[in-house]
């Protein structure tokens, strides 16, 4: 293996209302507000490895999943240890549940407030 030339420092979101998802994922996964340029276009949360960097897009159009035409480009997992409380409690911080679910029983695919698919998931490694 050779050396890395970096490490990850940031996942990064395009979203119309950057203050809108800070809010909701500060609150899904305990983060807190690292960084924000003055006009607020770019908020970066940490507190759980890499930051979650928010990016405001104008013309910003949510992916529709698992059909296009706009399909997701990327998606957060997010570790639970009980998947039905743990999307109980999502969707009261504003999540909506995705009609699809391919594998409910181990992942719950959710919609944040802007549209981006996540998954819940009990999955751990063996």
């Amino acid at each position: 293996m050779t050396a890395p030339v970096g490490q990850l420092a940031s996942i990064s979101l395009d979203c119309p209302d950057t203050d809108l998802l800070a809010g909701f994922y500060s609150r899904l996964l305990g983060l807190e507000e690292a960084f924000a340029t003055p006009d607020r276009g770019v908020v970066a949360l940490a507190g759980a490895g890499p930051m979650l960097t928010l990016m405001r897009v104008d013309h910003y159009v949510a992916p529709l999943w698992p059909e296009g035409p706009q399909h997701q480009q990327l998606h957060l997992d997010i570790a639970v240890e009980e998947l039905d409380s743990a999307t109980d409690a999502a969707v009261a911080l504003g999540a909506t549940p995705a009609k699809h679910q391919p594998a409910p029983n181990q992942w719950r695919v959710l919609l944040d407030p802007v549209g981006h698919p996540f998954c819940l998931t009990a999955v751990r490694p063996e």
